[in-house]
């Protein structure tokens, strides 16, 4: 008789981690808010008025 060699299977998880970490790197870059949010800046209403 003939000998049928059988492999296993290899785990898909691994890349669609892989997969995962990319896009989420990808987003990161282009779709989060990169400014700088300066918090001393003042913001002054002018009250006066100007007749």
């Amino acid at each position: 008789m003939a000998e049928i060699k059988i492999e296993k299977k290899k785990p898909v998880w691994p890349w669609v981690a892989l997969l995962l970490l990319i896009a989420g790197i990808i987003y990161y870059i282009y779709f989060c808010d990169h400014t700088v949010h300066n918090e001393n800046s003042v913001e002054i209403e002018n009250t006066t008025s100007a007749q």
